[in-house]
C-alpha cells in the first residue's frame, strides 16, 4: 500500500488581498499544502504581522507569518520550501517572472493560481467591473452601474475587493452609511473605495472572508457588482465581465498581471476617459482591444469631474491631494484633481519641499509623482504626517482628488474642496444598456 505524501511546504507571495482570499479557498483545507509564510509588498505595514488564527483553521493554530517579500531566498531556504504562489496584481509582465527566477534559482516550484481554483460560485447573477490597470476607473464604472440598475428596478449590492490593512480580524464588513465609513477605523485609501458607494446611496461589501461575504451579499441585493481592485480578477465567478482601459496610459493593455487576462477574458471592454485623452490614445485602445479580444463589445465611456465649491480653486494657488494607489504603484504622475484644477484655472502648488516623514519619502519611492500629494494614511501615524504635510503647504485651499473626505478624519487648516467624477456615455448604445440587456437574458 502507498504510504500518503507528506504536504509540501508553500509560500504565498501577497499583498494583503488575493493572496488572503486564495489562501481561505485553495489552501486553507487542502491536504497537498502547509502554507508556512505569505510574504507582502505594495502596502506598507503589513509585513512583521500575522494572518490570525481565527482564520487561518484548525490547521495553523498560530496563524501564519508575514514576511518582506525582499525575504524570499531567505525563506524558501530556511522553512524548505517547495513550492511558492504568485497572489498580488498590478506588477509587470517582467516583475512576475522576476520573482519566478529567485524562487527557482532559491530551489522552488513557481505558480499562478487561475480562475478555477480561487472564483466561488454565486447564486445571484454577477456582474464584474476590472481593469487593465489601477486608476483606470473601475469604481467610477461600478458606481454608474449601480445606479443604472437601480433606476431599472435592480436591488444591486456592490462588493469590494478586500483591501484589509486596518486589520485582518473582520471576515466580513458591510458600508451603508457615513458613519459605517468614518467609524471603522480603516485607512485612507478603504475610505477612497467604501466612501463612494455610500455618498450614493449604495451598500458595499468587503473583508477577509469572501464565503461569508458572499452568502451576506446574496442574501441583501438580486444583482452582485464586483468592483474590482488594482487589476486583479474577480473572486466570485462572473456572469458578465466589464474589463475598463485606460487611454491614458496606452499602450499597458498586455504588459500588467494580471490585467491582460482581464481584457483577454472579457465580455465588455469600455475605454475610459475619453474626454481627457487624446484620439490617437483612444485609438490605440481601442485598437489593443480588438487585437486581444476581437470578440469582446468596445464602449466609450467619459469620466467627468466636479468640484463641490469651485469658488475655493477658481484661479487660486491650492494643494491638490490624489488618490493614492492611481498616483502610487499606478503609475500616474496626477489625476482628477489635477485636471479639476486646471480646468478652474488654479494654480497647484508643489507640495514635495513640505511633504513629513512617510509622505515625504513617497516621492523617492515614486519618482514619477507630479506636483500632488498622495492621500496615504495607512495607519494613525501617516495620518498625522499626513496632516502635517498638507497644513505646511502655502496655498488658499486644499481640493481633494481622492474619494476620502479627508477633512472628516483630519484637521486641516485651510478651505477645502472635493472633487466628485461620473462616468458619462458617449456613444450609442449605453453600456448600461448593453448591461441591462445581457442581465435580461440570464436565468436565475
Amino acid at each position: 500500500m502507498a504510504t500518503a505524501q507528506p504536504p509540501r511546504n508553500c509560500l504565498i507571495l501577497g499583498a494583503a488581498g488575493r493572496d488572503f482570499h486564495d489562501f481561505n479557498v485553495f489552501f486553507r483545507d487542502h491536504p497537498g499544502y502547509r502554507v508556512v509564510a505569505f510574504t507582502a509588498a505594495q502596502i506598507p505595514y503589513i509585513d512583521h504581522r500575522t494572518y490570525p488564527a481565527s482564520l487561518c483553521g484548525p490547521r495553523y493554530p498560530q496563524g501564519i507569518p508575514i514576511f518582506p517579500e525582499a525575504e524570499l531566498p531567505r525563506l524558501i531556504r530556511d522553512h524548505g520550501v517547495d513550492d511558492v504562489f504568485f497572489c498580488y496584481s498590478d506588477v509587470t509582465h517582467q516583475h512576475v517572472m522576476h520573482l519566478a527566477s529567485v524562487a527557482v534559482a532559491a530551489g522552488a516550484s513557481f505558480h499562478l493560481l487561475g480562475p478555477r481554483d480561487t472564483m466561488l460560485a454565486a447564486q445571484r447573477p454577477v456582474v464584474a467591473v476590472l481593469g487593465a490597470r489601477t486608476g483606470a476607473g473601475k469604481s467610477t464604472i461600478t458606481r454608474y452601474l449601480a445606479q443604472a440598475l437601480r433606476a431599472a428596478g435592480r436591488r444591486p449590492v456592490a462588493v469590494r475587493h478586500p483591501m484589509p490593512y486596518g486589520g485582518f480580524d473582520r471576515p466580513v464588513q458591510r458600508y451603508a452609511t457615513q458613519e459605517d465609513v468614518l467609524g471603522a477605523g480603516i485607512t485612507v485609501e478603504e475610505m477612497e473605495e467604501y466612501q463612494q458607494h455610500v455618498d450614493q446611496g449604495g451598500v458595499v461589501y468587503s473583508g477577509t472572508d469572501y464565503r461569508q461575504i458572499l452568502e451576506r451579499a446574496q442574501a441583501e441585493g438580486d444583482i452582485l457588482l464586483w468592483d474590482g481592485g488594482n487589476n486583479d480578477m474577480p473572486f466570485f465567478r462572473p456572469d458578465l465581465s466589464i474589463t475598463v482601459l485606460d487611454p491614458l496610459r496606452p499602450g499597458e493593455e498586455d504588459r500588467y498581471y494580471p490585467g491582460e487576462a482581464n481584457v483577454r477574458s472579457a465580455d465588455i471592454l469600455v475605454v475610459n476617459k475619453t474626454n481627457v485623452a487624446g484620439e490617437d490614445q483612444v485609438q490605440r485602445c481601442v485598437r489593443a482591444a480588438a487585437r486581444l479580444n476581437p470578440a469582446a463589445r468596445v464602449v466609450l465611456m467619459a469620466s467627468v469631474e466636479s468640484v463641490d465649491r469651485p469658488e475655493l480653486v477658481r484661479g487660486k494657488e491650492v494643494l491638490v491631494v490624489e488618490d493614492g494607489p492611481s498616483v502610487t504603484h499606478g503609475g500616474l504622475r496626477d489625476a482628477v484633481g489635477a485636471r479639476a484644477a486646471r480646468l478652474l484655472g488654479a494654480r497647484p502648488v508643489d507640495p514635495r519641499p513640505y511633504a513629513v516623514g512617510s509622505i515625504g519619502e513617497a516621492y523617492a519611492r515614486f519618482p514619477h509623482l507630479g506636483a500632488v500629494l498622495p492621500a496615504l494614511g495607512y495607519t494613525p501615524g501617516q495620518l498625522r504626517e499626513l496632516e502635517q504635510s498638507i497644513n505646511a503647504v502655502p496655498c488658499a485651499a486644499v481640493l481633494l482628488g481622492t474619494p476620502a473626505n479627508l477633512g472628516r478624519v483630519l484637521e486641516i487648516h485651510r478651505p477645502v474642496a472635493r472633487v466628485g467624477f461620473q462616468a458619462r456615455d458617449v456613444a450609442h448604445p449605453h453600456l448600461k444598456d448593453i448591461v441591462l440587456e445581457r442581465l435580461a437574458q440570464l436565468v436565475r
